[in-house]
């Protein structure tokens, strides 16, 4: 992440407003045409886009809606949402189901149904995650593609709805390493402010657009004003998660201490009971062996062995 006082020669494509100019504008089709085909590998043959609304709202007014950064859908009706997300949320499995199932009822006619036959076209999710991981993903796997399958045997059971997860974290790829198109898309996107000029193994059209759109200097004054505000709305977020990690390291140490203290006074206290029991056992056996007393009763009375008994 670059400092929040550089200017970089290339926008940050994790901004919002960035997001969705490198993404979410008639010019940029191309790219976001290119990069979906890139993720799905030859599954999907994706030659045209159409970009959605963005805003899903609930069927009743007190019913939750859904606000999306990007929806598209391609010539065959396959619907897509492309997110970005920099931190991880509560329910955040939950809320990723629920922008899918918004997208799939969304397609119902409304009123009368009849002949619907719930003819439901594709849907995916395709969520960029910035900065955190997915509880319980291995490192060295940045691409998360869940859709429905049987428990059981794994078979997958349902394969036209699915949400893939792209963990930016996970991707360490080095130059020389990027094996694949899709390689080289996850590698600008995610050093795309690092680079002083256009590199020469991020070369093809997709990557001319890519870098036009994506260079500070060619933004008018709005658009620069625009995504400045956008740089400060993430900045002032970044802070926000920050601050609560500190905090919670802080109280956690901070509790851990007072644990650990408490502990310590525990177990001070019980050795000095023990040491204490000890001492008065100690002086009633030297006071009884002064007396005589058979090494039997003294055992039995002090609770020391014969073989301490004799050591005194």
């Amino acid at each position: 992440m670059s400092n929040q006082n550089e200017t970089t020669v290339f926008i940050d494509p994790f901004a919002d407003w960035a997001f969705k100019r490198l993404f979410a504008s008639e010019e940029s089709k191309p790219i976001l045409i290119g990069l979906l085909n890139h993720i799905f590998k030859g599954k999907k043959c994706i030659t045209n886009i159409e970009y959605g609304k963005t805003d899903y709202p609930g069927e009743h007014a007190e019913e939750g809606g859904a606000v999306f950064d990007i929806t598209c859908t391609d010539a065959d009706g396959t619907k897509f949402i492309i997110e970005i997300q920099r931190g991880w949320q509560e329910n955040f499995i939950e809320r990723g189901l629920f922008y899918i199932s918004r997208a799939i009822s969304d397609q119902a006619p409304k009123g009368n149904r009849k002949g619907w036959a719930y003819d439901i076209k594709e849907v995916y999710l395709i969520a960029f995650l910035e900065d955190f991981r997915l509880p319980g993903t291995p490192k060295s796997e940045y691409i998360q593609n869940i859709c429905l399958a049987n428990r059981k045997t794994g078979e997958i059971f349902y394969d036209k709805m699915s949400l893939i997860f792209i963990e930016m974290l996970n991707f360490v790829k080095k130059p020389e390493e990027l094996d694949t198109d899709l390689d080289r898309w996850l590698y600008a996107l995610k050093h795309l402010t690092e680079f002083e000029d256009r590199p020469d193994y991020l070369s093809g059209k997709e990557f001319d657009q890519l870098f036009n759109l994506a260079e500070y200097a060619n933004l008018t004054r709005e658009e620069r004003e625009m995504y400045n505000a956008s740089m400060k709305y993430k900045w002032d977020n970044q802070n926000v998660r920050d601050y609560a990690a500190k905090k919670g390291r802080e109280e956690g140490l901070e509790q851990g201490l007072q644990e650990g203290l408490q502990q310590g006074l525990q177990e001070g206290l019980q050795q000095g009971l023990q040491q204490g029991e000890r001492k008065k056992a100690v002086e009633m056996a030297r006071k009884m062996l002064l007396a005589k007393e058979p090494l039997e009763k003294i055992t039995e009375y002090s609770g020391l062995s014969i073989e301490e008994i004799k050591a005194l």
